[in-house]
């Protein structure tokens, strides 16, 4: 009979309290969502504006208050057009979509009687049918809702990003009296840098992959002649912060509108196979060459963020998923008692891309096939 491995009772007792801090965390979160969640907004677009400026500081002869101003403008201007974009584009997306509506009912019932015969199945249903199956009424009032929750909410975020940037020019002095010794001063620098460094890497990846393939999808939407391509092209290029459900929607709703607009299949196919197919190489091919390892979060986790941040946080939590999951892992790899979580957390077991430099250089050279 073996005998039992002996674990220290301070390291249960430790990871034991490091549990149950992250289930009341986020319990906390959940209860405080209404605050909370334009305040991560702020966060992230204060990250967004700081990267800008350091950007036009070094890249034009602007200084350090100049170029401030200047990233701050770009941010808010870029964040107050995505919103004129999503309430004119969907506007005007409707309203080019009303010829398509007059025939809405019959192409659908056309779609659904070729779907059974394809299949050789009998007694198909009418749009009629599935239609009376769906709460129509309660499922506008839901998306009412919805959009006056996210024009308060762009208020609120712009109220917490004044005040952030107000008590940004107080931030280093607060840092300066929290930890008076030089070294650990140095070291709470460094965190916040691996956790910026993380959010500016992600959110550059994916605005530079996202334009790839809007630009690829932009071109097979016109040529097929799809409506309001440019609405359908911001949308790709929004969802596509949303992990696993970003690519779902790039990939399936223009095909899925064009096969109600067209007669004949062969344009939604097209749209199918392009954007499929675009969405592989710039998934599988360039985005993790571009990520390097300013992402190194291992994918269930991505996927369980985006879960747990959407249950929290709505769409909002969403699209604020992955750079979350790099910030906890930073601040969790600080903390001896956390760290397990932040090993969890990251892809290959090193939280930090200079453990990953310092156990390359220990091994040695990879070996090449002449060696």
């Amino acid at each position: 009979m073996k005998t039992p491995v002996a674990v220290p009772s301070s390291s249960v007792s430790r990871n034991a309290v490091a549990l149950i801090a992250t289930v009341a965390a986020g319990a906390a979160l959940y209860w405080l969502r209404d605050i909370l969640t334009p305040l991560a907004m702020a966060i992230f677009l204060l990250i967004m504006i700081d990267g800008v400026k350091r950007s036009v500081e070094a890249r034009t002869p602007l200084g350090h208050r100049w170029a401030g101003i200047a990233a701050l403008t770009l941010v808010v201007l870029a964040f107050f057009a995505s919103i004129a974009i999503i309430v004119n584009g969907a506007a005007g997306f409707f309203g080019e979509a009303s010829g398509v509506s007059q025939n809405l009912g019959p192409r659908i019932d056309q779609i659904i009687r070729d779907g059974y015969a394809l299949f050789r199945l009998d007694n198909p249903p009418t749009a009629q049918d599935l239609v009376n199956g769906v709460d129509v009424r309660g499922w506008l009032t839901t998306l009412a809702f919805q959009v006056q929750g996210i024009a308060s909410g762009a208020f609120f975020v712009l109220v917490y990003l004044g005040f952030l940037l107000a008590s940004q020019a107080g931030f280093r002095k607060k840092i300066v009296t929290m930890f008076p010794q030089k070294a650990q001063r140095d070291e709470a620098v460094a965190v916040f840098e691996r956790v910026r460094g993380g959010v500016e890497g992600y959110i550059w990846v994916q605005s530079v992959t996202g334009a790839m393939i809007c630009v690829v999808a932009w071109g097979l939407m016109r040529a097929v002649g799809l409506q309001n391509a440019e609405f359908w092209t911001f949308v790709i290029f929004v969802v596509g912060f949303i992990p696993v459900l970003g690519g779902a929607v790039a990939g399936l709703a223009p095909p899925l509108f064009a096969l109600v607009q067209f007669e004949s299949y062969w344009p939604a196919a097209i749209l199918l196979v392009g954007l499929q197919l675009i969405l592989f190489v710039v998934g599988n091919f360039i985005q993790p060459r571009m990520q390097g390892d300013n992402q190194n979060i291992d994918p269930v986790v991505v996927l369980l963020a985006l879960a747990f941040c959407g249950k929290m946080w709505g769409v909002a939590g969403m699209f604020l998923s992955t750079p979350l999951a790099v910030m906890a892992m930073a601040i969790l790899a600080e903390f001896r008692g956390s760290r397990w979580m932040a090993v969890l957390l990251s892809g290959d077991g090193q939280p930090y891309a200079e453990e990953k430099a310092a156990t390359r250089h220990r091994a040695g050279p990879e070996p090449t096939a002449d060696t």
